[in-house]
């Protein structure tokens, strides 16, 4: 039971009816401490809390006696846990012994010795039956608690790892033989198979994580609304404000946050914006696991929803969920970031929304489900969102990080990682701004209007979700997790050419064996140059290898966005061996980043499209650029006037190609040199277009 509710029970002579009570998360706070206080408060004190909490006497009374069963649940559990451990060592004691009663010999005469009645088969029999109903008897009162048998907790999952076994030098490396065995994923399992999440949280952890959620929720009101003592702005051409740690720690005192090893390093920024997007339809997609991936591609590669704590009411106020997601900056060189965490939502006031996280304490929890323990955690973090009468809501956000450095950064992306740019307010408030007016987009793309290829309202709404199943497909085959390895073969810089392969079973991609292949560069050109280059129809052929110096023609166009570089377009190719084929590609920009993506889409597909049937079952394979800044101090995103420090570009490349399409065929090295060849053609042809190819 949850001792966030009431049971209240009818005394009707039939049988009892339960009625559940959910408190919230500050109801909770408030009977906590009064409970460690006084676990056995009087009829006075219960009045009093009744009266301050806004609950009935007999809710007080029936909470406090929850409360004292869970406290006397809690010791025994610790007291079966010492038990546990007790027969452990007994059963591996007898193991052990009867172990060297098998290989001793006598001193005498070399064979074995005379068992000495103690060591008798018949008693260790007896020993570990005794033993045997011991852990059984432990069992099953365990099992009273936590719901399931010590033997059924779930055991601990190896990851899988990729290793694509390539003895190749280069591409004029001798041949590799006729086929490679496919065994780039532990098992042959797809990359988007499903990882081990951590545990739905247990009867006792419930109100430690209320009361964790609501002193979360005050810090982060605090920080947002602070002034200048706490936030400094930084020196650059946009002026982000970052933390001040000294200032935070002193004000904001916490046990050991003035010891942090010097492996961790702490990330803190805010920035505030309008979004054009209601504060209620912005708390749904917060609260929303699918909504909060599908809104933000480019920075969450993963999310779910671990277990609702709290419902929440109408609007999702006092909503108070646990949460796993997955960051990333989609480059192949870039680990992830992965947190367990509280996510609780309040309206504050009519009109003012907050949602605060707070990473839970994985110490105890990753043991649990295989992971290994970090430091890295989201201290209070979260946004304030105020309604504006104009259909667009004020956003601030504030992102709290400390983040332990388990293995090197890699040199491209050191500054922009330190800098806290990479997954910091600046860029998630941006994301959020163009995802919304992308929403508006599709929103609006029901009205009675054609474009000049005659597409209809119902195809272009078709288009955009198709586009968008592309992106977010793009975005998650560049993350760099545990369960997506990537190995690295010789290329055009010191990065190297990354490729990894899966066994494709999607409905949305192509079945059979794809071959991925990446590698980020650094350009010393503003970020806006770049996206220009690379998403331009007229300029395509200058960089794009297949299409073999051909004009490229835009065919039909969709906005999806206020700056003109956000859209989607439907491009032919003027060349007589890509008659049958159109690209879909969209491009989409903001101050944090850009990317290009697109696929190719044979003309029966398109005509689907456009005709605004469902486009769920097109297969797409997309392959496309991301476009970060460098992040170095001092360099602004965009092309600044002359004397202003030179910005510089992080450019991943990427390419899915599929090899076979039967998913039990073998993966040929020649596949490996093509898309391998296919990369290095391609920065070097970006390179010398944007004449910088001496970098």
């Amino acid at each position: 039971m949850d001792f966030g509710d009431d049971v209240m029970e009818g005394s009707d002579g039939q049988r009892r009816k339960k009625r559940y009570h959910r408190h919230t998360p500050r109801q909770i706070q408030q009977l906590e401490a009064m409970f460690k206080e006084c676990p056995h408060p009087d009829e006075n004190q219960r009045m009093q809390l009744s009266r301050e909490l806004g609950l009935e006497p007999r809710q007080i009374k029936f909470w406090f006696q929850n409360r004292r069963t869970q406290m006397k649940a809690q010791h025994e559990r610790q007291d079966n846990c010492f038990l546990r451990a007790e027969n452990d060592k007994i059963r591996c004691e007898n193991i052990a012994m009867r172990e060297a009663l098998r290989n001793v010999i006598c001193p005498t005469c070399g064979g074995p010795p005379v068992a000495d009645d103690y060591f008798d088969e018949q008693k260790l029999r007896m020993e570990n039956a005794r033993l045997k109903e011991e852990l059984d008897r432990v069992s099953s009162v365990t099992s009273k608690y936590l719901g399931r048998s010590i033997t059924q907790l779930p055991p601990v999952q190896p990851l899988s790892m990729s290793s694509l076994d390539l003895s190749v030098g280069g591409l004029g490396s001798p041949p590799l033989g006729p086929s490679l065995d496919l065994d780039l994923l532990s098992g042959g399992c797809s990359v988007h198979s499903s990882f081990q999440l951590p545990t739905p949280v247990s009867e006792m952890e419930r109100p430690m994580m209320a009361e964790m959620a609501t002193r979360a929720m005050d810090e982060l009101v605090r920080l947002a609304q602070a002034g200048d003592h706490l936030w400094v702005k930084t020196g650059g051409p946009d002026g982000r404000e970052v933390l001040n740690v000294d200032t935070y720690d002193s004000i904001f005192a916490k046990l050991g946050s003035s010891f942090r090893g010097p492996d961790v390093h702490v990330e803190g920024s805010r920035d505030s914006g309008l979004v054009f997007m209601s504060a209620v339809g912005l708390v749904d997609m917060f609260m929303d696991s699918s909504k909060w991936m599908e809104f933000f591609p480019a920075i969450v590669s993963k999310a779910r929803t671990i277990d609702v704590l709290v419902n929440g009411m109408a609007g999702r106020s006092e909503s108070l969920v646990l949460m796993y997601e997955e960051l990333h900056v989609m480059s192949p060189v870039v680990p992830t970031r992965e947190f367990c965490f509280l996510r609780y939502c309040r309206q504050i006031e009519h009109g003012l929304w907050a949602v605060a996280d707070i990473s839970v304490d994985l110490q105890q929890r990753d043991a649990r489900f295989g992971a290994t323990p970090s430091r890295s955690c989201r201290l209070p973090s979260g946004c304030l969102i105020a309604d504006m009468a104009n259909g667009y809501s004020k956003v601030t956000w504030v992102e709290h990080m400390e983040i332990e450095d388990t293995v090197p950064i890699h040199l491209l992306y050191r500054d922009l990682i330190l800098s806290g740019a990479a997954f910091g307010a600046h860029r998630w408030l941006a994301a959020l701004q163009r995802a919304c007016e992308r929403y508006a987009c599709l929103a609006t793309a029901g009205m009675p209007h054609r474009d000049i290829a005659g597409v209809t309202p119902e195809g272009k709404r078709s288009m955009m979700k198709l586009s968008q199943r592309m992106l977010t497909s793009f975005c998650a085959s560049l993350s760099a997790s545990q369960l997506h390895r990537w190995t690295t073969l010789p290329g055009p810089n010191d990065v190297g050419v990354r490729v990894m392969v899966h066994r494709s079973t999607d409905p949305g991609q192509p079945s059979g064996v794809v071959l991925s292949a990446a590698t980020s560069i650094w350009l010393p050109v503003p970020c806006d140059r770049v996206f220009a280059f690379v998403r331009n129809e007229n300029t395509r052929s200058q960089w794009d290898v297949l299409s073999h110096g051909n004009p490229v023609q835009e065919v039909s166009r969709i906005p999806n966005g206020s700056h003109p570089g956000n859209c989607i377009s439907l491009l032919r190719g003027l060349n007589a061996s890509q008659n049958g084929m159109l690209i879909l590609q969209e491009s989409c920009t903001d101050a944090s980043g850009s990317l290009v993506v697109y696929a190719p889409i044979d003309i029966p597909a398109a005509n689907v499209v456009m005709s605004g049937e469902d486009p769920s079952a097109i297969p797409l394979l997309p392959s496309g650029f991301t476009i970060l800044p460098d992040g170095r101090p001092g360099a602004s995103t965009r092309a600044g006037p002359l004397g202003s420090p030179p910005a510089g570009s992080l450019v991943t490349v990427a390419f899915q190609i599929l090899v076979s399409s039967l998913p039990s065929s073998k993966l040929n090295a020649e596949s490996v040199a093509t898309v391998n060849n296919l990369i290095s053609t391609t920065v070097e042809q970006i390179k010398a277009a944007l004449n910088c190819a001496s970098h």
